[in-house]
């Protein structure tokens, strides 16, 4: 037993319980854990005791923040919600400050492989199983053993695992995927765009540097992917790595963060990691880390291979950024030399939802303007009737420039629409979709609630998104604050006008922000 559990268990243990609303048997589950816990004398947190009038972003931000044991039941509705992945994500950022909450995965009813980012959060973690209603007295007595620290939560991973994701998606299981999360492959509901021919063009030619920039839910990780899958088709060696998921210990040490990215290139590419044989003390991080690719990866290797980045903005806030951009500008660079020719085959493909010139001041170091460079776009009208006529039960003409009013093209929120539209949830007529469109429980409540509860500890974007919705023009000083909004997906540029992403937005924010901090 650790010092955090003995601090836990010199007081109430704080459990907050995390699960999909609405959804049975999640609903009648928690309740019963409630009980059973609060029985063992825990203090438990569940969203069914937020009153009226309450700010629920707030207490629900608060409430994680000071928990011990974040609980929180996978299905395959609750994997896919956003405020799911949302509460398990603000968890990992206390506990990287704090130790604490610790999180405790329980699979409710529920084999399935989970979807990208939660699997990287929680494949890690040790899980417990609940399958019929007879299980759930052994559920709340493992539950109740994890906070007594009996050893049942984290298994051993290896570091370069951490910042890694060496596997492309598992096919979906169903005819229509649920919206959410980069898009398998080979998924027939995909709608291609002109970047796409542009980025499969540079998988399928020697030593390519690109750069694929879009908002969060623009689809630059599906896109990503499919220029993965065209470099394998073209016999490429690839290592794909995922900054998202570089944890904050390896963000604060720069000689950590290169030496596992040299690991996770190794570790990919089925080559022997020999970084901590390698590092030479003399050497500055990026001389390593260029040294260990050039010696002993791409000798040994001798063909066309492909390095990866999805998230690369992850990382643009750590004290090490511009030294790592630079490497890999320089790496850009090594093609050309007349010596080392193995460089020529190395294409660098990265993936940002940040404007990269914010935080890189020698544009000439910089590898985000070299190469191909892919801007993604919302879907216009016609894409989203070209989108509309893909799927089951397409909605009239009049019907999709509704939607299109309403949601402008956002990507994400298309898709869900129509899956939704297409008899997938309750929520199938049209009708019932606009009327409820803002609602914190509507077809769209899960993603706007997500969004707000992110917001929560972001002062200075929630004024600056009032002052988008009001139309007042942003300062000069204001520009990263914008470009912020920006990257999260929340506003977009109309020429010199800052504008929100679409009407959902303009109308839930407007409610929801009115007097907050």
């Amino acid at each position: 037993m650790d010092a955090v559990d003995k601090a836990v268990q010199a007081r109430v243990a704080r459990v907050f319980l995390s699960y999909k609303r609405h959804v049975e048997p999640d609903q009648t589950l928690a309740s019963e854990l409630v009980r059973g816990l609060e029985q063992a004398g825990c203090s438990v947190f569940i969203d069914q005791r937020l009153t009226v009038g309450q700010a629920w972003a707030q207490e629900i931000e608060r409430q994680v923040r000071e928990a011990d044991y974040l609980v929180v039941f996978l299905t395959a509705d609750s994997s896919r919600s956003e405020m799911v992945r949302g509460e398990v994500e603000m968890a990992r950022h206390y506990a990287a400050v704090a130790s604490r909450p610790r999180i405790l995965p329980v699979r409710v009813n529920f084999d399935g492989s989970l979807p990208y980012p939660l699997n990287a959060y929680l494949d890690k973690i040790q899980y417990a199983t609940w399958n019929r209603t007879e299980d759930t007295p052994r559920l709340t007595q493992e539950l109740i053993a994890a906070m007594a620290g009996q050893p049942t939560t984290e298994t051993h991973v290896e570091p370069a695992t951490a910042v890694s994701s060496p596997h492309l998606p598992p096919p979906y299981a169903a005819p229509l995927p649920v919206p959410g999360g980069a898009l398998d492959v080979d998924d027939p509901w995909y709608l291609p765009r002109p970047e796409d021919a542009a980025a499969l063009s540079s998988a399928s030619q020697p030593g390519q540097t690109l750069t694929i920039k879009g908002p969060r839910q623009m689809g630059k990780s599906s896109l990503l992917m499919r220029t993965v899958k065209a470099g394998l088709d073209h016999g490429k060696r690839v290592a794909l790595l995922d900054f998202q998921l570089v944890d904050e210990a390896t963000k604060a040490d720069a000689t950590l963060f290169f030496g596992r990215f040299a690991s996770s290139i190794a570790e990919q590419l089925e080559l022997p990691d020999t970084v901590r044989q390698q590092w030479d003390a003399g050497y500055s991080n990026p001389q390593n880390c260029t040294r260990y690719v050039e010696r002993q990866i791409l000798q040994p290797l001798n063909g066309p291979c492909m390095i990866a980045i999805d998230e690369t903005d992850s990382i643009f806030r750590t004290t090490f950024s511009e030294d790592f951009f630079a490497m890999l500008r320089s790496w850009h660079g090594l093609r050309a030399h007349p010596v080392r020719r193995g460089w020529k085959n190395v294409d660098i493909i990265l993936s940002t939802s940040t404007e990269p010139q914010l935080f890189i001041e020698r544009p000439h170091e910089s590898p985000f303007n070299v190469g191909v460079v892919l801007a993604l776009q919302d879907f216009a009208l016609a894409q989203v009737a070209q989108l509309n006529a893909l799927h089951p039960k397409p909605l009239a003409d009049a019907d999709v420039q509704r939607l299109y009013a309403l949601i402008g093209g956002h990507p994400y929120l298309t898709r869900k629409a129509l899956y939704m539209l297409a008899g997938n949830t309750p929520t199938s007529s049209v009708d019932d979709l606009f009327a409820h469109a803002t609602d914190d429980t509507g077809p769209f409540g899960d993603h706007l609630r997500y969004y707000l509860l992110r917001l929560q500890r972001k002062p200075e974007l929630i004024a600056m998104l009032r002052q988008v919705i009001q139309r007042r023009a942003a300062d000069g000083g204001d520009e990263l604050l914008v470009h912020r909004l920006q990257a999260a997906g929340l506003v977009r540029r109309e020429g010199n006008t800052v504008v929100t992403r679409c009407d959902l937005y303009a109308k839930y924010f407007s409610e929801r922000l009115h007097g907050s901090n």
